[in-house]
């Protein structure tokens, strides 16, 4: 899937800053779970930190703003891993139906994934369907 969405300026300046602060090449900026979401591209991750989280510090202060940097992989699976970590998952399968499970390992866990009427995971699902084919996914 491509993404195709339109970014305005400010949008555009905040990747700008990214990239000066980091380093790093990013793919996209994103709002999930009241934080800013980079998603960088494959093997980026760790220079988009920096070291001791210097740079992901940084940008917190300069952006005043929680930041969260997500590494892209190719393969949704791992993708989706990367986008709910640290919360630990027991296991992630996709159907043939085109809808993903996943297994939390607690009810708290489970709570965070999906949030308040289902928020998280409704942008969760936003945010996979902008580079992969996805029907649902879901928490169990």
């Amino acid at each position: 899937m491509s993404n195709a969405r339109k970014i305005d300026t400010d949008a555009m300046r905040t990747l700008a800053l990214f990239e000066q602060v980091t380093g790093a090449r990013v793919k996209d900026c994103v709002t999930f779970k009241d934080r800013l979401t980079f998603i960088v591209e494959e093997g980026q991750l760790w220079r988009a930190l920096g070291k001791n989280r210097a740079n992901l510090l940084k940008l917190e202060r300069l952006l005043k703003q929680r930041v969260k940097i997500v590494e892209y992989r190719p393969d949704k699976i791992q993708f989706i891993v990367n986008l709910l970590a640290p919360l630990r998952i027991v296991d992630i399968q996709e159907g043939e139906d085109g809808i993903i499970t996943i297994k939390g390992p607690d009810t708290k866990t489970k709570g965070l994934m999906i949030g308040a009427r289902a928020q998280n995971l409704r942008a969760l699902e936003g945010i996979v369907r902008m580079y992969f084919d996805c029907e649902e996914i879901k928490v169990v």
